[in-house]
């Protein structure tokens, strides 16, 4: 494909596109799909095809559109027309009205925080485009980004321009893209990888899988930006196996656009040459942590290494590598469309641009969310995410998965970026964000985040395999009203020698949980431990508790 071929083709498809006098968008990201949107989808197709429409009403299937807690979701375009919970019996009134007010008993009106009080830059396509149609991508000014650099910049300048950005790596512990870059571009001559960490593993985590649904080609764009600035010609996308529609979707992306000239040798009549493939991971956490992902790549077990050295400058079989994560490379096509700079004027001072959330748990409107830095937990909660339901208060919100911590009440007003969150005793994370109301136990919140590093150790450090087990056994005795003052000592002092001698940061981060729920609800593990100490004492002698 040539540079005029590309515009040709972004041209021709928003000529087809406007034809249509309306569209019937239908979401089918893996949240809709699994509450029946497929159904919805057909039953549309059967209605328009039977009142002979489908030259004025095309129905389509495209990604995420942010409030999962409500789908099946259906918009009508360009009218900006919103249906929740639709079923497959809604598909005659919705396609009979579009010319008409909309149906009010499924009208989701977008007029709402929740679509208002967003910024869009990752998920600007995630609803538009049919993630399975490269058309639609490139109508969406897909791979302009990668026509630039290709014929209008060097290396270096591409660099230049992320680092001007001021994005940060949104995987978790935001470490600057540009100095990432730069260091990889400058490690000598030879061979190069980029990698997309898409090992995404937080509970309650969603957003690089919406992402791979949604919008696949964004990525595939991103890490052949990548291979650009860095000198790199060959990219692994790590992707967790129970992710099949990302899988998928994914697959026939990277046909596409390799079909299309838009990847594999002399891109754009250029002497670049960036092929990418799949490796699929087997589901384990620690696979999230750099060297330990380029181990299962490479084909063997997924254990983190001691670094030095980086994978910058030895990193996937040897070579220097590049590993981001899917929203850092998703950024990337519109940081160069647009300019560094124009990137750099969203957010806080040193949180530049917008981060995605997963906002799950005792909130009202649960789904995926783009804010721009700095926004306010209050924002995000009370105001997009709805507040608690069922007239609940709020008692926390988990932020940065196992490795992040429990926020509670008087920090609400916080500004949301990485500087703050660490202040308090939290990271940024992936984007995971766990709203939890007054019924929550602070203790059973930390023993089980506890267990799930526990379980996911890859046991090659003695601080992470036998320290994360003997704080998970003092939480459940604690939790179980068996538990004492000095099981409480003993477990601060567990979770220092965890935090500061472990090997990678799965082990580094899992007390965070923990340290978190001392430092803001110490009283409720107070609690606990006096009502085992007066259970105890009230116990006559020689007789046994159970």
């Amino acid at each position: 494909m040539t540079p005029e071929e590309l515009r040709h083709k972004a041209a021709e498809e928003r000529t087809a596109q406007k034809r249509y006098k309306h569209c019937l968008n239908v979401c089918m990201a893996a949240g809709c799909m699994s509450s029946g949107a497929d159904q919805v989808k057909e039953a549309l197709t059967s209605v328009v095809r039977r009142y002979g429409m489908e030259e004025e009403v095309p129905v389509r299937a495209v990604g995420c559109m942010g409030l999962c807690s409500a789908g099946p979701l259906v918009s009508v375009e360009p009218k900006g027309v919103l249906y929740q919970e639709v079923k497959a019996e809604d598909a005659s009134d919705i396609v009979t009205s579009v010319n008409d007010v909309p149906v009010k008993r499924i009208h989701c009106p977008t007029d709402t925080p929740f679509f208002t009080r967003q910024k869009k830059i990752v998920l600007e396509n995630c609803g538009k485009v049919d993630p399975e149609r490269l058309e639609d991508y490139i109508a969406a000014d897909g791979y302009e980004a990668l026509l630039k650099v290709l014929t209008e910049m060097k290396p270096a300048e591409v660099v230049q321009q992320v680092t001007i950005s001021g994005l940060r790596g949104r995987g978790g512990a935001g470490f600057p893209t540009g100095l990432k870059w730069g260091t990889v571009s400058k490690a000598g001559t030879g061979q190069k990888y980029v990698i997309c960490n898409a090992d995404e593993g937080d509970p309650g985590a969603f957003m690089d899988r919406a992402v791979l649904e949604s919008d696949p080609h964004r990525v595939l764009e991103g890490m052949a930006v990548a291979g650009y600035a860095v000198g790199a010609d060959r990219g692994y996308i790590y992707i967790r196996a129970e992710y099949p529609l990302a899988i998928k979707r994914l697959r026939l992306a990277i046909r596409q656009a390799t079909r299309a000239g838009l990847l594999g040798n002399q891109i754009f009549g250029t002497t670049f040459n960036f092929n990418i493939e799949l490796r699929l991971g087997a589901g384990a956490f620690v696979c999230g942590e750099e060297t330990a992902l380029i181990a299962s790549i490479e084909g063997r077990r997924g254990l983190p290494r001691p670094r030095p050295p980086f994978p910058a400058n030895y990193g996937l079989f040897g070579r220097p590598t590049l590993i981001n994560n899917v929203e850092t490379l998703a950024n990337i096509p519109t940081i160069i469309r647009n300019g560094g700079a124009w990137f750099a004027s969203i957010g806080t001072e040193k949180s530049k641009g917008t981060k995605v959330f997963a906002l799950a748990g005792r909130v009202q409107n649960t789904g995926l969310i783009e804010v721009p830095m700095g926004v306010t937990l209050r924002e995000i909660i009370f105001d997009i995410g709805g507040g608690i339901p069922e007239g609940k208060k709020f008692k926390a919100v988990q932020t940065g998965g196992p490795s992040g911590g429990c926020i509670p009440e008087q920090h609400l007003d916080m500004p949301v970026d990485y500087e703050s969150l660490m202040q308090v005793g939290s990271i940024m994370g992936s984007g995971g964000m766990i709203v939890m109301d007054e019924t929550s136990n602070m203790v059973d919140v930390a023993r089980f985040f506890m267990e799930f590093c526990m379980t996911e150790s890859c046991g090659k450090c003695v601080p992470c395999r036998v320290g994360t087990y003997q704080m998970h056994e003092l939480l459940d005795r604690i939790h179980r009203g068996q538990g004492t003052p000095t099981d409480l000592e003993l477990l601060k002092e567990l979770c220092d020698v965890v935090k500061n001698t472990s090997l990678c940061g799965l082990g580094q981060t899992s007390p965070n949980p923990v340290l978190s729920t001392l430092r803001y609800f110490e009283h409720e593990y107070q609690e606990l431990i006096a009502a085992a100490n007066q259970a105890h004492a009230a116990t006559p002698a020689g007789e046994v508790t159970r």
